[in-house]
């Protein structure tokens, strides 16, 4: 199972989007994917229907170690695509796992009762710092921060998350490394020489290096209506913008989430490339090669 974190200290950098929508990608691919809401705002919770509901969430996971999937894992209507279910209004499990000798381990521990079922894990974080965004980032094997095409947020990238993922270095000495870090631009809008100058910014401070663990990522987002239209639907934006509009420059919402997922998971790229986002049947048609 390939665990990837969505991070960022700074809010509204589209980091919930992401995550439902790399995940109905991945689905739709034929992988089995669990989203995990470790935001007390449960906005990823609510962003599909569900075809069943778990009598627990997130609090029990951590909280109780509960360890029975059929009591923490929620089906969505997606093929594929399970959640468990943010439960924590009151924040109380930060202040648990702050004071638990094992808080910022204990996902990482218990990653093992879902590896045999699932081929991707998600996890949607809340955009402050935490012990819960620090216990989620130990326990993935890569982390995507969304960036939006600003010089205020590139700036909020250094200053926040950036320094909790160099923070996290001393785990070294567990034998855990931290996740390296893949910075997305998302948002661009089709004419745009903000976003440029912040990609080249973002460029000129990570550089290109195989061995670094900060990577600014080649795919990138578009700001485009069918990813808020597909939200409103309870759809992955792939689904309903499979066709790149006549004459618009952006690329498809299918074109896009195939090379964020791509870059993200090359392991799957054969898999990604088959995805068309068709509906057939009640379900998604996937192109054989």
């Amino acid at each position: 199972m390939y665990s990837i974190c969505i991070v960022s200290t700074k809010g509204g950098v589209g980091k919930t989007t992401m995550a439902a929508n790399l995940g109905g990608f991945a689905a739709d691919a034929g992988l089995r994917v669990l989203l995990l809401d470790l935001d007390a705002q449960p906005t990823l919770s609510s962003y599909y229907a569900l075809d069943h509901r778990a009598p627990a969430g997130v609090y029990e996971l951590l909280a109780h170690n509960e360890s029975d999937l059929a009591t923490l894992v929620s089906h969505t209507v997606i093929s594929r695509l399970d959640v468990i279910l943010s439960n924590d209004p009151q924040h109380q499990l930060g202040t648990l796992l702050l004071h638990a000798p094992d808080g910022r381990l204990r996902l990482r521990n218990l990653l093992p009762i879902f590896r045999p079922h699932y081929d991707l894990l998600l996890i949607d974080t809340q955009g402050a710092r935490s012990v819960v965004l620090e216990m989620a980032l130990l326990a993935s094997d890569l982390a995507m921060s969304p960036v939006t095409p600003e010089i205020l947020a590139a700036r909020e990238l250094r200053r926040g998350t950036l320094q909790l993922v160099s923070d996290l270095a001393p785990f070294r000495r567990l034998g855990i490394e931290p996740p390296p870090l893949h910075l997305l631009i998302n948002r661009v809008p089709a004419i745009s020489s903000t976003a440029r100058l912040v990609g080249d910014g973002l460029r000129l401070i990570f550089p290109d290096d195989p061995e670094a663990a900060i990577h600014l990522m080649e795919a990138q987002m578009p700001s485009i209506e069918s990813i808020a239209r597909a939200a409103t639907q309870g759809l992955p934006a792939h689904r309903v913008e499979h066709r790149r509009p006549s004459g618009r420059l952006a690329p498809s919402a299918l074109e896009a989430m195939r090379d964020v997922a791509t870059e993200l998971c090359p392991q799957w790229r054969d898999r990604f490339a088959q995805v068309n986002g068709k509906i057939r049947g009640g379900s998604v048609n996937v192109e054989r090669a």
